[in-house]
């Protein structure tokens, strides 16, 4: 048998997003699974998600059981952890099904030999997250932070968030992150020829370029201002589509449009 399609998206954001956003999502989920054998979501599924010992975070159980249904039904769905959602672990692997990365890893993907990674902290600068990041995922911070209350924790993640107060349109500093992930992307494309497909999320930013013949960078953009997604399909190149009124469209937007 054939093998279907993959389905690619980054950035939902689920706890900072409107209802009918998160709603919209799940609709994609299903259209997805009804279409393909592989859904990949690459970082920052959730807004904050943190698995102490007994607990999880509340407020995503449909999303979660969307999640399970489209397991149950066959559908292989990899999660890669992202800068707000890292600390993921037994739960979604064991309870939900799903296969969780919290680092970059290399996947055949339709075809393609495809590098996944969120993309917070590649690429040359942005020393001063380089240096949170390497505190946040310390395990002497993880092993403190499970010792907060669980409502006390995801009130410190709330603070610290501004996925809500974020702009459709970046800053100019969050745009000349988003140019130099991509350059960094091109670059390890061409130190890397096994490699035809690099997909990044993190800035936002919906992008598709070719790299040479045959082979791209790929950014799904994000499900806060976009709902923006890719589809992979054998023997095909990648598309960059747009989720709207419950089916997908061809993206037509450049940056952050």
């Amino acid at each position: 048998m054939p093998h279907r399609a993959v389905y690619l998206a980054s950035d939902i954001h689920l706890g900072a997003i409107p209802a009918e956003r998160a709603a919209a999502f799940r609709r994609w989920l299903e259209h997805a699974g009804a279409r393909a054998d592989t859904v990949v979501v690459n970082g920052d599924l959730f807004d904050f998600w943190f698995e102490y010992r007994h607990a999880i975070p509340s407020g995503y159980a449909r999303e979660l059981g969307a999640l399970a249904a489209l397991v149950d039904d066959g559908v292989e769905v990899h999660l890669t952890g992202g800068n707000h959602d890292w600390w993921g672990g037994r739960f979604l692997e064991q309870e939900i099904g799903v296969r969780f990365h919290r680092d970059p890893v290399e996947m055949e993907l339709a075809g393609h030999t495809t590098l996944v990674a969120h993309g917070d902290g590649l690429g040359p600068g942005d020393v001063g997250y380089k240096i949170l990041k390497s505190v946040l995922r310390n395990p002497i911070f993880v092993w403190a932070f499970r010792w907060l209350h669980p409502d006390l924790g995801a009130r410190v993640a709330g603070r610290v968030s501004s996925t809500e107060e974020r702009p459709a349109i970046p800053p100019p500093v969050d745009a000349r992150r988003a140019e130099v992930l991509e350059e960094w992307a091109v670059g390890h494309l061409g130190t890397h020829p096994r490699l035809d497909l690099l997909t990044l999320g993190h800035t936002h930013w919906p992008r598709l370029r070719e790299v040479g013949t045959g082979r791209w960078y790929l950014n799904t953009g994000d499900w806060v201002h976009h709902c923006t997604y890719a589809v992979l399909e054998p023997g095909k190149p990648p598309a960059l589509m747009r989720w709207r009124d419950g089916s997908g469209e061809i993206w037509q937007g450049e940056g952050g449009s």
